[in-house]
């Protein structure tokens, strides 16, 4: 059966995995990993190394196998590695929440295991909360092009597309608003912003529980950029409706967008926060919801039904717990790195932006992104990405294109030679195509 899964001589699929996000008929397979420092990866067949342009789908914020993270993990093993956080609290969980909550604003602290399942926890509680208050709240308003997650309830928040088609009639219905994209010189984003919020304002006038929004950016739907402008105008609209509005910071938390979370760009206050991905630096699998006060005391009661019946096993591990506070260190010591970021971009974009079909170029903070106009297909399932990915392995750079969006999300650490062996890397291919 390997050699059923074979696409070149020296790579073959594994007998035994089954890789995320992937069709194995007609992709190449994994390529084996010996090691990773800072912006570096090592691989084993070919022996070469690659600048991990994407930071590992988004996750390792300071680099590969950070020395000051590693060593608060070996530290805190040696001390308590896990414990039942329903019945004890340990210190690392109490000094992550208190910091959190000081950079956040927000008072209560949810503890789960990723992305998926921060953005379920805040859609349970804001679901729950009304109920628990006597109101009888069943819309949820999300945006065209959303990702929020592959588990059920953040699948069904997400747009509806290939990737979920074949659960559809498994899923809560959700009510979408225009998310108006934008990017470099666009003239059209003022139209496109106020059609946005008039439809959205409307949606409103039904009572919902909860509008739910990537702040700045959302990701896996194409890298698309909204201005701060846009999330102050959908706050007001969400407050002046009387619903809550959740804000999922998985990908544009610690940093990603220029701030150390996007909300704060847009000078607002979410209801309920979800993050994950850069939490722990990449190192460790942990997600956390975080609540504002009034709604924590909406399941205080005596009432059974008023409890938040929700749990996981590795709720606030240690070792997780650790390595976030470990990763706050180093954001809090140097935050030059994810302030500056945005300048680094610009610098090398220009001379991409010559190329005649690179459309839309648009950056927030440490994130960069652009569309190229080759293909009959267009987003996701433009296999120009694909080839993209695999010249750019052969050259020294891991990226993994959105179909025809091309992006970079690199971690911190990256050095400006690294950034810029990276651009030429992207500049030379797209020169040859």
């Amino acid at each position: 059966m390997k050699s059923q899964f074979s696409t070149n001589a020296n790579q073959v699929w594994h007998p035994n995995i089954w890789p995320p996000f992937t069709q194995i008929a007609n992709s190449n397979p994994q390529i084996e990993v010996t090691h990773g420092k800072n912006a570096l990866i090592y691989t084993k067949n070919p022996k070469k190394e690659l600048i991990d342009g994407i930071s590992s789908w988004w996750v390792t914020l300071h680099g590969h196998s950070n020395d000051y993270i590693a060593n608060a993990i070996f530290h805190q093993a040696k001390t308590l590695e896990q414990i039942i956080f329903a019945d004890f609290l340990h210190p690392q969980a109490r000094i992550l929440s208190e910091r959190l909550s000081n950079l956040t604003k927000l008072e209560r602290l949810f503890f789960s295991d990723n992305g998926s399942t921060a953005v379920e926890v805040a859609l349970k509680i804001a679901y729950q909360s009304w109920q628990n208050q006597g109101e009888t709240k069943n819309q949820i308003i999300a945006f065209d092009g959303a990702y929020h997650g592959d588990t059920f309830g953040a699948m069904a928040l997400g747009e509806r597309n290939i990737f979920n088609e074949n659960f559809d009639n498994l899923m809560f219905p959700v009510k979408r608003a225009p998310w108006p994209s934008t990017w470099v010189n666009d003239e059209n984003v003022e139209i496109k912003e106020k059609k946005a919020i008039t439809i959205l304002n409307h949606l409103l006038k039904k009572p919902t529980a909860a509008v739910i929004l990537e702040p700045l950016l959302q990701g896996a739907g194409g890298m698309n950029m909204v201005r701060p402008e846009f999330i102050k105008k959908v706050y007001e609209v969400v407050k002046n409706n009387n619903s809550l509005l959740i804000a999922d910071e998985v990908l544009t938390g610690f940093g990603r967008c220029g701030s150390l979370f996007a909300f704060q760009k847009a000078n607002i206050m979410p209801d309920l926060i979800s993050i994950s991905k850069g939490l722990t630096g990449g190192f460790l699998p942990m997600g956390i919801t975080l609540a504002k006060e009034k709604i924590f005391q909406a399941f205080i009661s005596d009432s059974p039904k008023k409890t938040f019946w929700h749990g996981h096993s590795f709720t606030a591990n240690p070792l997780g717990c650790a390595a976030a506070n470990a990763s706050l260190d180093l954001l809090e010591n140097d935050p030059i790195k994810y302030l500056s970021f945005e300048e680094k971009h610009f610098f090398y974009l220009k001379k991409i932006n010559k190329i005649p079909f690179v459309k839309k170029i648009r950056v927030t903070g440490t994130i960069a992104a652009f569309d190229i106009e080759i293909g009959n297909s267009k987003g996701y399932l433009n296999n120009i990405g694909k080839k993209i990915k695999d010249l750019s392995i052969k050259k020294g750079l891991f990226i993994r294109p959105l179909g025809n969006v091309i992006y970079l999300l690199p971690p911190l650490c990256i050095t400006d030679n690294q950034l810029e062996k990276s651009y030429k890397i992207i500049f030379e291919i797209l020169s040859d195509l």
